[in-house]
């Protein structure tokens, strides 16, 4: 039985697994290969690396920092959690893994638009015409001409906050026409953002921008964002027992302890601040609980 199993290979996931293996407990870090930080061109808010990091680069250095601990990686899919008498059983891929504790670190996935072939939509987000987090890089768009997919208060509030970048921010509709309150309305006029009815589809990369197709015919950007949420991966918590928010969230302490005794949750699973430094913050606390809790069950010796 492993002390702690991990589920979910991000910032999150890694952060917890250097911390438990340091605490000189057995942890099996389970990787199914769809971190959100793998998907990142280069991150350049991340403390300690001035001219910025590769979101695989990152995961990489954190990997061979875990393991060089003792942290096991398994790369399988973990299709359950079961609450035992003592314990958990994790199944994955027709296996069965026993714990004594669960960390749940398995993050979001972001939506993106329906209309974009998988081939464009890699090339682009490779290149940094396509773009998923304002506070990751939108630095990077300073002065830039900038598209934004999205409608209502959520794609509103995402083309304001990029108003903070550039003058240049236009808010397309992902489907017909706009669904936006006059509240809306009134504060993308006054934030000087354009407003463009959809259907937007048919991306293309050209040279140096990525178009799409509108009401108004096709426009050129520097970047787009798409402001359309994000699923939560909580599906194994919620479906073990663990409370969650409406918008699917883990509920968690400030220890990062679910509803669940002994399932703890950590990084955008969670209900807070999808950044890799908080992220990172958060499997630090827990995974520091997750060694207290099981040294006032068994005491940890050497």
């Amino acid at each position: 039985m492993e002390d702690c199993i991990i589920v979910g290979a991000g910032p999150a996931g890694l952060t917890a697994a250097i911390y438990l293996a340091r605490f000189h407990l057995s942890i099996r870090l389970f990787d199914n290969g769809s971190s959100r930080a793998a998907l990142i061109p280069r991150t350049r808010n991340h403390a300690g690396f001035p001219g910025g990091v590769a979101g695989t680069g990152l995961l990489a250095l954190m990997l061979e920092q875990a393991e060089s601990f003792g942290a096991t990686r398994e790369m399988l899919e973990v299709t359950r959690i079961e609450l035992l008498d003592e314990g958990f059983a994790v199944h994955a891929d027709g296996r069965t893994f026993p714990a004594r504790s669960v960390l749940l670190a398995t993050g979001v996935v972001n939506r993106r638009p329906e209309t974009i072939d998988d081939a464009t939509h890699d090339a682009a987000l490779k290149a940094g015409l396509l773009r998923y987090c304002p506070i990751c890089d939108a630095y990077e768009m300073t002065d830039k001409r900038i598209g934004v997919v999205g409608t209502g208060d959520h794609g509103m509030r995402e083309a304001l906050f990029l108003r903070g970048y550039s003058a240049d921010v236009t808010l397309i509709a992902p489907e017909a026409e706009h669904r936006l309150d006059a509240d809306c309305r009134s504060q993308l006029d006054e934030a000087g953002i354009a407003r463009i009815d959809g259907p937007c589809g048919d991306f293309r990369i050209e040279g140096e921008q990525i178009s799409v197709g509108t009401a108004k015919g096709r426009m050129a950007f520097d970047t787009i964002y798409p402001a359309l949420g994000s699923r939560i991966r909580s599906d194994l918590a919620v479906a073990a027992g663990a409370n969650a928010s409406e918008d699917g969230c883990l509920e968690v302490d400030d220890h990062q302890r679910t509803s669940i005794p002994g399932l703890f949750a950590a990084g955008d699973v969670v209900k807070g601040l999808d950044q890799i430094s908080h992220a990172m913050g958060e499997a630090g606390v827990a995974a520091t609980t997750i060694r207290n809790m099981l040294d006032a069950q068994r005491p940890i010796r050497r």
